[in-house]
């Protein structure tokens, strides 16, 4: 790997030189190289029937279901739990990784050697000549100028081959969550200069989105599509803010679940249901739950 370099302060020892807590540093190469054979054993002929069968396809949504179990054992701090659901996922990888190799695409080998590569690539200021990041938002441009550079030398090959280059946005996945892919469109939008110049200036933009909205017939085809822009623009907002807009919306939907089964356990201690209450009582007992918080 490339010489190492500290991406912010770190502690230093008698000497001056970084020190490093070895002892996070995990030796997986015995227990990956088993599990690796394990999900190769399961799709050999003598293996299971069911991974056998499986392609790219017919398991790409286990892919995506993993992950958020994954993502529910973060936001509820479970660690046990979460150990067992990251592995999940892993299965994913080396299940796909194993199908490419039998179909003689590509190996697992292949997909670390890869990861590795990339992240040495795009972190200069650990492993390169670039200068330490002085913070978070410094690393995030970094990370785009090397993209960047990453897709021009994409776009030379392309042209010495005649073929048009790659778009912008191409790398940017559609089956994304839509919060996360036009926030991860705009940013790289934003990357080469399309962008505005102030908060206020999205501000002024979700504005006129707003009233362009208001301007169509409701229930119409083109109410709904500036609905979308307006929401498009807000995203622009948290972007410009620092926001993650998924995980901004995510955290307020967590919220509402939890003072709505605060108010569905109000009402079943007074011998009701919430279907049973008007809108006054419900909001009555949402103001409880929101003063006990």
């Amino acid at each position: 790997m490339a010489e190492e370099k500290s991406c912010q302060a770190a502690p230093e020892g008698a000497g001056g030189e970084v020190v490093r807590d070895r002892s996070t540093r995990a030796d997986a190469r015995d227990s990956f190289d088993a599990l690796v054979e394990t999900i190769w054993r399961l799709r050999q002929p003598d293996g299971c029937p069911w991974d056998r069968k499986q392609t790219h396809a017919s398991i790409a949504k286990n892919m995506v279901e993993e992950a958020y179990e994954a993502v529910d054992c973060i936001e509820a701090e479970d660690a046990p739990h979460l150990c067992e659901e990251l592995g999940d996922v892993l299965m994913q990888v080396l299940l796909h990784a194993q199908i490419a190799a039998d179909a003689g695409d590509f190996t697992i080998d292949d997909v670390v050697r890869g990861l590795n590569e990339k992240l040495v690539r795009r972190h200069p200021h650990v492993f390169g000549e670039h200068a330490a990041a002085a913070d978070a938002d410094e690393v995030l441009g970094i990370w785009d100028a090397v993209k960047l550079s990453e897709k021009a030398g994409r776009d030379a090959a392309a042209a010495d081959a005649h073929e048009r280059p790659s778009g912008l946005l191409d790398g940017v996945p559609r089956a994304l969550p839509a919060l996360m892919e036009a926030q991860k469109v705009s940013r790289k939008a934003a990357a080469v200069g399309f962008e505005w110049e102030t908060v206020e200036d999205v501000w002024n933009q979700v504005a006129s989105e707003r009233a362009e909205f208001e301007r169509e017939v409701p229930g119409s085809d083109a109410r709904e599509l500036e609905f979308g822009d307006m929401l498009f623009a807000l995203v622009n907002v948290a972007r410009k803010e620092g926001i993650d807009a998924e995980s901004a919306l995510r955290a307020s939907t967590a919220k509402f679940r939890r003072r709505w089964e605060g108010v569905e356990g109000l009402a079943w201690d007074r011998g009701s249901s919430v279907e049973e209450l008007s809108t006054e009582e419900l909001n009555r007992l949402w103001d409880e739950v929101k003063a006990d918080e």
